[in-house]
């Protein structure tokens, strides 16, 4: 059985905190797409640590961690996140397993992506500038380097001509800075790399489905950030939804249960493009401060706005939603008034939809109004202590989804979630 945690939203909706809560009743910890380019957060003996590439159950001694063939995965940012978990006395290397099909991130990755977002000047994606598109292009192209590669002994000659590859268009792009270092740090990770659990991942998962294990599939971003179904061009590079744990673990549809969607209880987005619900005035400031929204990875501060229910339903229609996670719902405690996003306004029209060119077209946001609570939700324990105008808050959001909001996150601590069963 296999249960998938991922965000409903533009990515950042707390989803490490959430995997880390779930992860003791599981037996597996997969991680099924995406790069280094996310970050999920989680406090661990009230010490903050961010992941990019390692699942987020490896803070549990019993719980095997898979990092899967739909993940790009860069040596060098791995090794410095082991160091950083082992900071915490966890012994990564036991229980910590890497499918021999996921792409390798190169050094020639990160500059491609850098001379690719300079080259686009005011129209700009966002890119977190990691080499995640230029490797999953290489993928596709069919150009690129396989973990399973390095236990080749033709590795640096596969690893030259890619390079020289890039180079090509490195130079027709007129990016000329060196990467020395970056290649010196990336032959040092390499060794580092190949001392772990290489394994054919998608037997290794099946095998344990065989025994009856409990699998949990971990994505990372939104699925507003899909390349398919996001908000297109302004996307990350993989799919984020729930069709991708079959395509980036080797599993059958059939063997998907739960579809766990992450929410924020307002909305917020890092980088560029369309976002209906946008706060560009001291509401959002507010939100952004509360919040202390700003990005993992990149420290960038996140764009803040009233929850969107027309994206969240769109979200929850495309990855089959059976529960949802509020998280950061006591950051709305300080706020008299609330409001939510209920339809789309575009050319005099009412939507409900997302539309095709959400960046091509002028959406204003169709607003209903909420009584805030006033009141400290952080230390409340049970749903039924709950703030009377908070759980109209949230009974309003699931008749709208139609689909239940189990969960509600009121603070960063592993035990401030609120069972809402």
């Amino acid at each position: 059985m296999v249960d998938v945690i991922l965000g409903l939203q533009w990515g950042d909706e707390g989803k490490g905190k959430i995997v880390d809560y779930f992860a003791p009743k599981y037996d597996m910890i997969a991680r099924f797409q995406g790069g280094p380019n996310a970050g999920h957060t989680l406090y661990v003996n009230d010490k903050k640590v961010v992941l990019h590439q390692i699942p987020s159950g490896i803070f549990h001694d019993r719980t095997v961690n898979l990092i899967g063939n739909g993940v790009v995965l860069d040596p060098i940012t791995f090794k410095k996140e082991c160091e950083s978990v082992a900071a915490f006395g966890v012994d990564y290397q036991t229980n910590l397993f890497i499918a021999q099909r996921a792409h390798l991130i190169i050094p020639t990755h990160r500059a491609l992506d850098k001379a690719s977002e300079t080259s686009k000047g005011n129209e700009k994606i966002g890119s977190t500038l990691k080499g995640i598109g230029p490797a999953y292009m290489d993928k596709t192209g069919r150009n690129g380097l396989r973990v399973g590669d390095l236990l080749d002994k033709s590795f640096t000659t596969q690893y030259i001509k890619l390079r020289l590859k890039h180079q090509k268009l490195l130079d027709g792009l007129n990016f000329h800075e060196d990467i020395t270092d970056w290649e010196e740090e990336f032959f040092d990770a390499l060794e580092f790399l190949r001392s772990f659990k290489i394994v054919n991942g998608e037997y290794f998962i099946n095998e344990q489905l065989r025994q009856d294990k409990k699998v949990l599939a971990e994505g990372a971003q939104g699925s507003m950030l899909d390349v398919d179904f996001g908000t297109f061009p302004f996307v990350t590079s993989s799919n984020t939804i729930s069709a991708a744990v079959c395509t980036g673990l080797g599993i059958a549809p059939q063997k998907i249960k739960d579809v766990i969607g992450v929410s924020k209880a307002y909305c917020t987005r890092v980088g560029s493009g369309p976002f209906p619900s946008e706060l560009n005035d001291a509401v959002g400031e507010e939100l952004r401060k509360i919040g202390n929204e700003f990005g993992a990875t990149t420290g960038r501060p996140r764009r803040c706005g009233w929850i969107d229910l027309i994206a969240l339903r769109f979200a929850c229609m495309i990855n089959g939603v059976t529960k949802i996670v509020m998280t950061k719902a006591d950051v709305l405690d300080a706020f008299e008034e609330l409001k939510v996003c209920i339809a789309y306004k575009i050319n005099g029209q009412i939507s409900e939809e997302v539309p095709f060119q959400m960046n091509k077209l002028n959406i204003e946001p169709v607003l209903k109004s909420f009584c805030g609570w006033k009141s400290d939700s952080s230390v409340i324990k049970k749903c039924e202590n709950l703030p009377k105008a908070m759980k109209e808050y949230i009974e309003f959001i699931n008749k709208f989804l139609n689909v239940p909001v189990s969960y509600i996150s009121n603070g960063p601590a592993r035990d401030q979630l609120i069972e809402n069963l």
